[in-house]
């Protein structure tokens, strides 16, 4: 299942600004109203993507993952060795923008799936440390190459930053979400472009 998910969540393959500070929630019943540009918590360990167009932050239970050339990918699993929650940031690929990204990101997934991705909520002009970005969570199913279906939930955002643009995919299987929202969420919090 992790290898699936390393596959088929990983980023894209298939205006610069904001500040560095934390920002002020959005407005109560907006999508995406939890967050808060900002450092990651304490314990938290910071990945820089080769091309050093952005950081992603993890928790200290978080592995290294298989990842694309250029792509910084992590897992927590549970004792099972099943997956949690998966992290992978990706440099800009293809025609991802901040303006179009969750339209992009819903395309991609059904391109990549065969199946219809469920778009839950998003929101575009996002205040990022180090840049301007915009969110989309969705669920998706993934096939497997022995034919078994995987269903995930992620929050994938679209990045820009003076070096340029990045994408931030947070997995988890859906009966992993109420356990790790909050990871997920400070994830994306902690993102921040270069």
């Amino acid at each position: 299942m992790a290898a699936t998910a390393m596959l088929v969540v990983s980023g894209c393959v298939g205006p610069t600004g904001g500040g560095s500070g934390t920002t002020a929630p959005a407005p109560r019943g907006q999508a995406f109203a939890w967050f808060r540009a900002g450092p990651a918590p304490g314990l938290w360990k910071v990945e820089e993507l080769p091309d050093r167009t952005a950081k992603m932050s993890l928790p200290p239970e978080a592995t290294p993952a298989q990842a694309d050339p250029g792509s910084v990918s992590a897992e927590i699993t549970s004792p099972s060795a099943g997956l949690l929650v998966y992290f992978n940031a990706t440099p800009k690929q293809g025609d991802e923008s901040v303006a179009t990204w969750p339209e992009f990101r819903l395309d991609h997934l059904v391109d990549e799936n065969g199946e219809p991705a469920q778009k839950l909520s998003s929101r575009t002009g996002m205040a990022f440390r180090g840049g301007q970005g915009s969110c989309v969570e969705d669920t998706y199913r993934t096939r497997d190459s022995e034919g078994g279906t995987h269903d995930y939930r992620e929050i994938a955002c679209f990045v820009e930053g003076a070096r340029g643009g990045s994408v931030l995919v947070v997995a988890t299987p859906p009966q992993a979400w109420d356990a790790y929202s909050s990871v997920v969420q400070q994830a994306v919090d902690a993102y921040a472009a270069e």
